[in-house]
């Protein structure tokens, strides 16, 4: 990708527990966040309306994955529920590669997702150029 390209951003939020295994502390005990989402998708070239990618279809994608995790205590939930620990880490790269799977648009990619388990708790993941 050269350098010179156009991005979009949307934020979505959801409530979920977790339980940090393996973790020496309290994050290992059950609790809950208001986790903040920002997903940020980018691309070289706009369509023909001058769209990188309409919003509504960002948001509808991002639902999907919103509406999994909402309200649930993600240590039930595949992947988190054996294969992964359900970390801010693991929930970004989890919701980038989900979303970047969706989008159905070769201009387009899920290039990074800031996950936010509080106001100043953030975990980022972000591939490569």
């Amino acid at each position: 990708m050269s350098k010179s390209f156009y991005e979009v951003m949307i934020e979505r939020h959801f409530s979920s527990a977790h339980q940090l295994r393996g973790y020496k502390g309290k994050c290992e005990n059950l609790h809950g966040h208001n986790y903040k989402v920002e997903i940020f998708a980018r691309g070289r070239e706009l369509n023909n309306i001058g769209l990188l990618i309409d919003f509504g279809d960002l948001k509808s994608a991002a639902d999907e994955i919103v509406d999994y995790f909402d309200h649930r205590n993600l240590n039930e939930l595949p992947p988190f529920d054996e294969e992964l620990n359900p970390s801010a880490e693991n929930l970004a790269r989890y919701i980038l590669e989900y979303l970047d799977s969706q989008i159905d648009d070769e201009r387009v990619s899920v290039y990074k997702v800031r996950c936010f388990e509080t106001p100043t708790s953030i975990a980022t993941y972000q591939v490569g150029e």
